[in-house]
């Protein structure tokens, strides 16, 4: 006796608990948008409503971008909500004006306005959880798009069940749903149709400015003519994509403990650290490191997470300007991820006069100073290593930050100069000036750390001995 095929609500229901959406009890805002896909959704959780035990609430916005037609959509789900006996809150925002005033794509403001909207409904019934009518077919064209745009591993997951957006701007957070990630758009149509529930049809979707429909219309055909089967390619390089992206965050979670910190809107990488882990460790921390920040990975593609892999390498003092206010800077021994606006300074403060024991050791508030009289030059690739003519500098040396007057010739100028042109010369951050450690004998600044030595105590062909110098970071 051959197994009755499931109907398409029970595989939808299935899917729910499946991957456990939500659970009896939860409130659950409905986005509608009128649409076959979202109106295919609405009727099926409205019709197991009692069963799955949640309580419903229809949000729809109207963009004001179709005038008469969008108009009509709101009109519409209005009058389903009302028939489905499910409360509704239709609101309309001005999407073309929001984008003139913070610019990018029409496509994607109108997504921005959409996500605040649905924010503030939620949080007006009291819930975090939305449910949008996101289908197969949007998981596929997403995972396309996500190819062009060149995303890592974890882009290539497309869609997925259920996940969290979280909004800065507004401090909201949205657990969003989508229980058709396995229902065709041609099965919603049909749903729509064999209830007679005449879903809206939107004529921007046909529209070759949104790239989204030129995926769908143009790309996905075309790749359909080389291999039919194309959907299933893509959905199952999305499974596997997916597979290997969570193991890869369950392996990260136990690394960030060890190797990053928080502190506001900083978040410190120790380097040593990071560069003896795997390279797909180090992308997926500094994924990490950006969603903590910004809460969001909006705009950040392969090609930046590179980049800050790049930096792993750098020499301190390098800076890389990210999406959305966001810069990774190379330290002493760390990378510092911040946003703008954060008030960074990687250096410790300064007090006072301390003496530098030579050869030897010398813990200062912050700070470790190794020094070594050696033969020749070794590892002086880094701002906080320098070596001296143990001749011209002798043993008598101090550590202090900089005062009025402060003077020295810097290693490959012929005069001196102010240490105050000096540093802005070297765009030093004003807030950093003053935790600058200065290296001096009782006759002249020798090493401003981490950037410039003076000329006249190079190490030379003539030299003698040699002053090695290394500053070390103890916090």
């Amino acid at each position: 006796m051959a197994r009755k095929e499931k109907t398409l609500e029970q595989r939808v229901v299935n899917f729910i608990q499946e991957h456990n959406l939500f659970s009896a009890g939860d409130k659950l805002v409905v986005a509608v948008s009128g649409g076959a896909d979202s109106v295919c959704l609405l009727h099926i959780l409205a019709q197991w409503q009692r069963e799955l035990g949640v309580e419903l609430h229809v949000a729809h916005l109207n963009h004001q971008l179709r005038g008469a037609e969008s108009d009509s959509d709101a009109s519409y789900v209005s009058d389903l909500a009302h028939k489905l006996g499910v409360p509704a809150t239709i609101e309309r925002r001005d999407v073309a004006a929001y984008r003139d005033q913070k610019g990018g794509s029409l496509e994607e403001a109108a997504r921005e306005v959409r996500y605040s909207f649905l924010v503030e409904v939620t949080r007006g019934i009291g819930t975090s959880k939305v449910a949008v009518g996101h289908a197969r077919d949007d998981h596929i064209e997403t995972v396309m798009m996500h190819l062009l745009r060149g995303v890592g591993t974890a882009g290539l997951r497309g869609l997925q069940p259920h996940s969290v957006l979280q909004y800065s701007e507004n401090g909201g957070q949205l657990e969003v749903v989508r229980p058709l990630l396995e229902v065709t758009r041609q099965e919603t149509l049909g749903y729509c149709q064999r209830y007679n529930l005449a879903p809206r049809s939107d004529s921007s979707n046909v529209s070759l400015s949104f790239l989204r429909n030129r995926v769908r219309l143009e790309l996905l055909p075309m790749l359909r003519s080389y291999n039919p089967g194309v959907d299933k390619a893509l959905l199952r390089l999305a499974d596997i994509a997916g597979d290997d992206t969570s193991f890869i965050e369950e392996q990260a979670s136990l690394l960030w403990k060890e190797l990053a910190r928080e502190e506001g809107d900083v978040i410190y990488l120790d380097i040593s650290k990071m560069v003896t882990s795997p390279r797909a460790m180090q992308r997926q921390i500094f994924r990490r490191a950006v969603k903590q920040l910004r809460g969001n990975l909006k705009d950040v593609e392969a090609g930046h997470i590179e980049a800050m892999m790049d930096f792993l390498s750098k020499p301190a003092g390098k800076k890389l300007c990210l999406p959305d206010g966001l810069t990774l800077s190379t330290e002493y021994g760390r990378l510092v991820l911040a946003l703008v606006q954060a008030s960074i300074c990687p250096l410790p403060p300064l007090k006072g006069i301390s003496n530098i024991n030579i050869p030897g050791e010398t813990d200062l508030p912050s700070w470790r100073v190794r020094a070594d009289i050696i033969q020749e030059v070794v590892g002086d690739d880094n701002g906080l290593v320098a070596s001296f003519d143990l001749d011209k500098v002798g043993k008598e040396l101090t550590v202090r930050r900089r005062r009025p007057g402060d003077r020295f010739q810097p290693l490959g100028m012929s005069q001196t100069k102010k240490l105050q042109d000096f540093m802005v010369d070297s765009k030093i951050p004003r807030s950093w000036r003053d935790r600058v450690p200065l290296i001096c004998s009782p006759k002249q600044i020798l090493w401003v750390v981490g950037w410039r030595i003076d000329d006249r105590v190079k190490v030379t062909e003539n030299t003698k001995e040699i002053l090695r110098l290394q500053f070390e970071r103890l916090t």
